[in-house]
């Protein structure tokens, strides 16, 4: 799985600039070059992380962060916010506004690219690890291959990125809301009793053995009127 960035400035140079330098670490780019035109973009395509110039027009970087959010479904997308302004109060009011990081031009690729590293390992660690490891349950990405204790779990597509999304985050409880906006799409009509099948269809393969032995212990907790959560199994 490759990360997608969006680069929101409203200078050539500098975001062909960004876009060299990010590609060449690997990551697909999306460009924008107002804050307008970056909320179309992000409600549309859903990036993994944004690199936001403050200084732009339509919407400045201060608005978009507000707006992001404010919105449920970006309200933990992460923000790095570029800017010339590097007084203490600049970086200050850029963080408050939401942004999770602030870095000041002129600044270099190298620690550009670091800084986006430190980001998605936080928020999408699968974007950057070649497997996910709980309680005996393996993930990898890159093939989409699924292993509890060693034997192969076969999982359809909604299965897998249902199961992608909980093994990032064990305990914590994503709502069908959540789960629908994170795999079926933001603005895509799908009723919350989806979720449900489609849990149902991820527990029984994840709790099924192949040697037709008893069910494995169930590791996905239903959560009632909340959600859903991996937890752990004794």
């Amino acid at each position: 799985m490759t990360a997608k960035i969006l680069i929101v400035d409203d200078e050539p140079a500098q975001q062909q600039l960004l876009r060299y330098n990010i590609e060449k670490a690997g990551y697909d780019i999306l460009l924008a070059d107002n804050g307008k035109d970056a909320l179309i973009i992000i409600e549309e395509v859903k990036p993994d992380l944004i690199i936001l110039d403050w200084m732009i027009p339509e919407a400045s970087g201060i608005d978009v962060c507000h707006e992001l959010r404010s919105r449920p479904e970006t309200r933990l997308l992460p923000i790095l916010m570029v800017s010339a302004r590097g007084e203490e109060g600049d970086r200050a009011l850029g963080l408050d506004s939401g942004a999770d990081d602030y870095i000041t031009k002129p600044f270099s690729p190298r620690e550009l690219v670091s800084r986006i590293k430190a980001l998605l390992r936080r928020s999408r660690p699968t974007l950057l690890q070649d497997k996910l490891e709980f309680q005996g349950l393996e993930l990898n990405p890159e093939t989409m291959r699924v292993t509890r204790n060693g034997d192969d779990i076969h999982l359809g597509a909604r299965e897998f990125k249902l199961l992608s999304l909980l093994i990032e985050r064990p305990e914590r409880v994503f709502s069908r809301d959540q789960l629908l906006d994170l795999v079926w799409g933001h603005g895509v009509y799908v009723e919350e009793r989806t979720v449900d099948v489609h849990m149902s269809r991820l527990r029984r393969a994840l709790n099924k053995r192949a040697d037709g032995g008893p069910d494995r212990p169930d590791m996905i907790r239903t959560v009632r009127g909340a959600g859903y959560a991996l937890t752990k199994k004794d």
